[in-house]
């Protein structure tokens, strides 16, 4: 790796505008009202990320009579599931050896479940003609290493040896790959958000925005959602908050907020399309554990994210954290390593954003005030698929009925908490460091990481 950023990086990102690309776009909703006035409802949702947009659609399919209303503290869509890569996987786990290591007796099942959820996802996105572009056309895994090539022979999927995964994408990177033709669909994920919220509005959900819930309460025997203007008086609650503060005191050591980042290109020419090949257009992962993840966009731009993951000191959450300069140009320069093809392409977009992480990277699940009030937590950056899953678990909670779901370990257990300050941070940093080692050095996991693998405990990018 380079030390510094070479000329052809910085004329590259030199245009590159500070923004979300999903969410530049002409077509994105005008602002909703905020909340202005006392209310009650059956269900108030908070949350207009994926996971409070599914909370509300599928509530209204289940209870079409209930009265349901949607706080959203800033617009649709706004955070993680507007600023994310697209990736709609099917696993609900992190990645099926996550799933086992964590729940090896419910593994087969877990996998059932995920992929019954991407087919719900896939044919409700028909149902409510929600444009999208959700394309079903799998996930590529890659080595770029020596070591890692014996990785990729256990990972599900067709493996392909360096002549066959370089016939898909051309990358001089590559040694072997893994293709799994249907676990993960990629769509364009603020046009998802948006798309949910205009079917649940059509379906009678009260969506406001600009209303951050602030604390819950008791109102008599209901439960009173204090925002800045007015409360919400409801007999449920569903908190799809993830990377920011829960509502529920006793989860908030649970998640830590890692900002992740992102570029997007111009559109590539017929010409360098070619030089790429990509003709199944899969999305893409490397398997190294600070690893890259890639696609091409519905105009042929390939979006780049990943590598760096980056804790700041006290959970804290801060617009300021959103661009990083230096962490765009290592991108850049990772890129360029790996099209070096491309030469000359420039970049238009780049942004980053808050994941939730938990110590067992995949969601988990609770309620809270006498099981009127549930929660779903810790997606770990896989939350686009997931997230529908997570809203079935907490309707279902909410029901106080036994289900299949509920009955989960992965829904009946919660991860071990993060430790407080300093020891998170001075935790994590050292973690993220022995996982940079381990990538240099073949993959062998020093002491700590051992003993973190012991604990079922980890963290990565």
């Amino acid at each position: 790796m380079q030390h510094g950023p070479s000329s052809q990086v910085l004329a590259a990102l030199a245009d590159a505008e500070p923004e979300v690309f999903w969410l530049d776009d002409p077509g994105r909703p005008e602002p909703r009202p905020r909340l202005a006035a006392d209310t009650t409802a059956d269900l108030v949702i908070v949350g207009g990320g994926f996971s409070g947009l599914w909370s509300a659609l599928l509530a209204r399919d289940r209870h079409p009579g209930w009265d349901i209303v949607l706080l959203e503290g800033q617009r649709i869509g706004w955070a993680a599931s507007g600023r994310n890569g697209g990736f709609c996987s099917a696993s609900l786990t992190h990645g099926e050896r996550n799933g086992a290591r964590h729940f090896p007796a419910e593994a087969d099942v877990l996998e059932r479940l995920g992929r019954a959820n991407l087919d719900q996802i896939e044919r409700a996105v028909a149902a409510h003609a929600i444009a999208c572009d959700f394309t079903r056309s799998g996930s590529l895994s890659v080595a770029t290493e020596p070591h890692q090539v014996a990785w990729l022979r256990d990972e599900p999927g067709e493996f392909l040896d360096a002549a066959a995964v370089r016939a898909e994408v051309n990358s001089p990177t590559y040694l072997a790959g893994a293709w799994e033709r249907h676990d993960t669909a990629l769509v364009n994920p603020a046009a998802l958000a948006w798309g949910l919220a205009a079917a649940a509005e059509r379906a009678g959900v009260r969506i406001f925005e600009h209303t951050p819930a602030g604390a819950i309460g008791r109102a008599g025997q209901a439960l009173a959602v204090r925002t800045p203007h007015a409360t919400v008086t409801a007999r449920k609650a569903a908190l799809g908050t993830n990377a920011f503060r829960s509502l529920v005191r006793r989860v908030r050591l649970h998640t830590v907020p890692v900002y992740d980042y992102v570029l997007v290109t111009e559109p590539l020419s017929p010409a360098q399309l070619a030089s790429v090949g990509w003709r199944n257009r899969p999305g893409v992962s490397d398997v190294a554990n600070q690893f890259h993840y890639y696609r091409l966009t519905a105009d042929n731009r390939i979006l780049w994210g990943g590598y760096d993951a980056v804790y700041h000191f006290g959970r804290e959450l801060r617009a300021a954290y959103d661009q990083r300069p230096a962490t765009a140009r290592r991108l850049a320069t990772h890129f360029f390593e790996t099209f070096p093809q491309l030469e000359g392409l420039h970049f238009t977009h780049r942004w980053g954003g808050a994941i939730d992480t938990c110590t067992r990277f995949c969601a988990f699940f609770g309620t809270a005030w006498d099981g009127n009030v549930a929660y779903a937590l810790g997606y770990t950056g896989l939350g686009v698929g997931a997230t529908r899953f997570g809203a079935e678990v907490m309707l279902d909670l909410l029901a106080g009925q036994p289900t299949e779901l509920t009955g989960l370990r992965m829904v009946t257990s919660t991860p071990p908490p993060f430790p407080p300050e300093p020891l998170a941070y001075a935790g994590i940093q050292l973690t993220r460091r022995a996982l940079a080692r381990a990538d240099e050095r073949g993959g062998r996991r020093d002491l700590w990481l051992r003993a973190l693998d012991r604990l079922g405990l980890g963290y990565d990018s």
